[in-house]
């Protein structure tokens, strides 16, 4: 689990966009709205899995008054091969693949591992490995907090496991 807890301060994310475009920060994401931020290793089955359903969050909610962010800890060729595969639309830092300072700093060791933070800045949820209650609960913090009717995330007859271990 990482060493965060619902209701702490979620540490700055300020790394490099996937897209080449500067930085993504988590301070600037945070004034439009609640954020998702999602740290990933490309090689992670249960991450390949997970990402798409982010995606459909993003793509229903993606009005500007949500992010979804992607953490990546991997190199930017084998980043941008995810997100491409995967038809990843939302944003994707890229954590230092020495250092990993920001997945340190939020005390990771499994991954995904998923953090709904506040625009204040607190964390108010975070998901380590699949949890369908987990996803279903930011797809509906994600509609309310961009003022839209919850879509559902999941696909009527769509085979979908309860729980998968990062």
């Amino acid at each position: 689990m990482p060493a965060l807890n619902p209701g702490t301060a979620a540490p700055e994310i300020s790394l490099p966009s996937l897209n080449g475009t500067g930085k993504v920060s988590l301070s600037e994401a945070r004034r439009r709205g609640p954020v998702i931020a999602a740290f990933f290793k490309i090689s992670c089955p249960v991450c390949q899995f997970t990402f798409p359903y982010l995606e459909r969050i993003h793509r229903a909610y993606g009005n500007g008054k949500v992010t979804i962010l992607g953490v990546s800890q991997n190199n930017i060729e084998d980043s941008r091969s995810f997100a491409k595969e995967y038809n990843l639309t939302f944003p994707i830092a890229l954590d230092d693949v020495q250092k990993y300072s920001v997945s340190n700093a939020y005390g990771l060791d499994t991954v995904p591992s998923i953090f709904l933070i506040s625009p204040d800045g607190k964390v108010e949820l975070i998901s380590v490995g699949w949890d369908k209650k987990d996803i279903e609960e930011l797809n509906r913090r994600a509609a309310k907090a961009s003022g839209a009717a919850t879509i559902p995330v999941f696909k009527p007859g769509e085979q979908v496991p309860d729980f998968k271990a990062g």
